[in-house]
């Protein structure tokens, strides 16, 4: 029986480590904290997830609260007018197949007692070097799936794939109840605020049940840069309407009687989005493997990083079952992150770009949603795969191009 080391307990850990032991593997899990902490603890993501993911965890049996979690039915865009106040954009379109959002609080602990109970070893250690030094020893193969201190020194920064070395986004998180339904349908309403930041919102299920989760993303030393002194769930609750009441006035609106969830709904951030190559070496000279956040670290603009750790969990354990027993080696390990590569240097892509302004052919397309549906609901569905926002998305010549297939 091989035996397999997973550094962390996230989504791509956790589902990771419940697909090998469903396939036979022993499987040992390190986690700085034990379940019943990280239920009680403060939020840590956002973690809208879309069809394609979450088909990850149906077909490995995980989707535990699927019919308990409200749908997230579509995405909606809008750009505040800077002249004349209003919208300058304002369009929305349904999703193919609907998202969800599970707060971690309540998907990792029920994941780490289903690991428990379908025999899997939980360790709960903070995972330094000399232990993965000892695990590297023990086992066939270690992955890291998160990291502090000193591990992700281990993982050298892929320059080429790293275009930013400063956080882009000042972060926060804010978990209410209360909130004005969207009419229609349900969506993630995000808005788009030239030269100050971002701010998405969309239903989720959380330790108390639905709910909706803010995400704030100001850009660093603008007015939604203003989170250093709060010091309250009710300053920061505070904060995040004054925010709304400032630059979006109809989600201001939506939100005249909103509470938190609980105390820990609130989260304030900010890292540089970095890309990592994903062998990394020990003192010894062994190599461990790197895998999601751990190695391909991104902006949350795009809600993509559970949809990564997840998609990236799926082409690991693929890899990890079809290598049978043959050591996992160096250049196994470099083939395997590559095929999970082929489709996160796509988000990572688009990602980046987002944190940019928007050149003028990116523009043309928003502005286009709002009268042609094709457009908006292609825009929308990116987001499950967002590999099909290129060329046109990258491209003036290409973005034309597809404006006339979709206008045709």
């Amino acid at each position: 029986m091989r035996r397999i080391a997973i550094i962390g307990a996230g989504q791509s850990g956790l589902q990771l480590g419940l697909g090998l032991l469903a396939q036979g593997y022993e499987v040992t899990l390190v986690s700085n904290r034990r379940a019943r902490e990280i239920a009680a603890g403060r939020v840590m993501s956002s973690q809208c997830m879309f069809d394609a993911a979450l088909q990850t965890e149906r077909d490995l049996g995980l989707n535990l609260w699927e019919q308990a979690c409200p749908p997230v039915e579509g995405i909606a865009l809008a750009v505040p007018n800077p002249q004349g106040g209003g919208k300058l954009i304002d369009w929305g379109a349904r999703l193919d197949r609907p998202a969800q959002a599970v707060d971690q609080r309540v998907k990792m602990p029920g994941w780490m007692d289903l690991f428990v109970e379908r025999g899997g070893l939980l360790s709960i250690a903070e995972a330094d070097v000399p232990m993965l030094e000892q695990l590297s020893g023990e086992y066939d193969l270690v992955v890291v799936a998160s990291g502090k201190g000193d591990i992700p020194r281990l993982f050298e920064r892929d320059a080429a794939n790293s275009p930013f070395m400063a956080p882009q986004r000042a972060l926060a998180l804010t978990y209410v109840t209360g909130m004005t339904p969207r009419p229609d349908y349900s969506a993630v309403c995000f808005n788009l605020i030239p030269t100050v930041g971002e701010y998405f919102v969309f239903p989720a299920l959380t330790t108390t049940g639905p709910c909706e989760i803010m995400v704030f993303e100001g850009i660093p030393g603008g007015p939604m840069d203003c989170w250093g002194d709060v010091t309250s769930p009710a300053q920061h609750l505070a904060k995040s309407k004054w925010i709304l009441e400032t630059f979006l006035p109809w989600e201001a609106a939506r939100c005249r009687d909103v509470a938190l969830t609980d105390d820990n709904g609130i989260l304030v951030g900010r890292f540089a989005p970095t890309v990592r190559k994903p062998v990394g070496r020990l003192p010894s000279g062994r190599a461990v493997l790197g895998m999601a956040d751990a190695v391909v670290l991104n902006d949350p603009i795009t809600g993509q990083g559970s949809n990564n750790a997840a998609k990236a969990a799926a082409v690991y354990l693929a890899s990890i079952l079809d290598h049978g027993a043959r050591p996992f080696n160096a250049e196994w390990m470099q083939a395997t992150f590559d095929r999970a590569w082929d489709y996160a240097r796509w988000v990572t892509q688009w990602t980046n770009m987002l944190l940019t302004p928007p050149p003028p052919h990116v523009l043309k397309i928003l502005m286009t949603a709002g009268q042609a549906p094709a457009v908006a609901r292609a825009f929308v569905n990116g987001f499950d795969d967002p590999r099909r926002f290129f060329p046109w998305f990258a491209d003036p010549a290409e973005a034309d191009a597809f404006l006339e297939r979709m206008a045709a």
